[in-house]
Formats: C-alpha cells, sequence, structure tokens
C-alpha cells in the first residue's frame, strides 16, 4: 500500500495527512481504532519514521486523532470532525459565491455544472 505521489510537489507527510483525514472521514476508520504504528507505517511506506510522526503530530493538532501514551494513536469522534468539515466547506463556499457574483456569474448555473462533472467523477 503506497498512496504517496512522488511527483506531487506536496511535502510527504502532507499527503499522509490528507490521506488519513479521508480515510478518517468517509468512516473507513473508526472512532478509537488504532492508528498504525510510526515504525510499521514508515516501514510499509519506506519512510523516515520522523515524517510519519509528523504527520501524526499534524492529524491530532487538527483534531483528528490522539495519542495514548505508551499506546499509540487513536482516531477521535467523527461527529464532531464532519461538523468542522462541513463549516470548512461552507466557508469556501461563501467565498466561491462571492466571487462569482463579482464576476456577474450565476452561481445556480456553476453549482449545477460542478454538481454534474462531479457526479461524472463518482
Amino acid at each position: 500500500m503506497s498512496f504517496i505521489d512522488y511527483r506531487d510537489n506536496r511535502p510527504i507527510y502532507e499527503q499522509i495527512v490528507e490521506y488519513y483525514k479521508r480515510l478518517i472521514l468517509s468512516g473507513a476508520i473508526k472512532t478509537d481504532e488504532q492508528m498504525p504504528s510510526v515504525r510499521g507505517l514508515a516501514m510499509e511506506l519506506s519512510t523516515n519514521p520522523n515524517t510519519i510522526q509528523k504527520a501524526y503530530a499534524q492529524l491530532e493538532r487538527d483534531g483528528f486523532i490522539y495519542t495514548v501514551k505508551g499506546r499509540g494513536n487513536f482516531v477521535k469522534e467523527k461527529e464532531d470532525l464532519m461538523v468542522e468539515k462541513e463549516n470548512e466547506i461552507i466557508g469556501k463556499l461563501k467565498d466561491i459565491i462571492k466571487e462569482a457574483a463579482g464576476l456577474g456569474l450565476d452561481f445556480n448555473k456553476l453549482f449545477e455544472k460542478a454538481k454534474a462533472e462531479g457526479e461524472k467523477g463518482v
């Protein structure tokens, strides 16, 4: 399992963070489920354990995981994360609506086009 794209301009730890955020938000990793060990994931991804530790620290700062000393890292409650993510997306949509209005574009038409494109990719 390697989800790291070496052609991606983002640092490896950021790719790891985004990957696990998606898994947690989608429910693929359940609340209170243990995350892979730092060493184990580093070996699996052929990367430095410090990179994994940095990713886990970011996930903890972002509220996706918590650490139990001596036991490892675990997934936090998903409901709170979903509310935060929803608020983040609403904020982005507000910015897009403002930008569209400033250009005289019809947001509803843009939304329908984007929705149709999104459904093609699903």
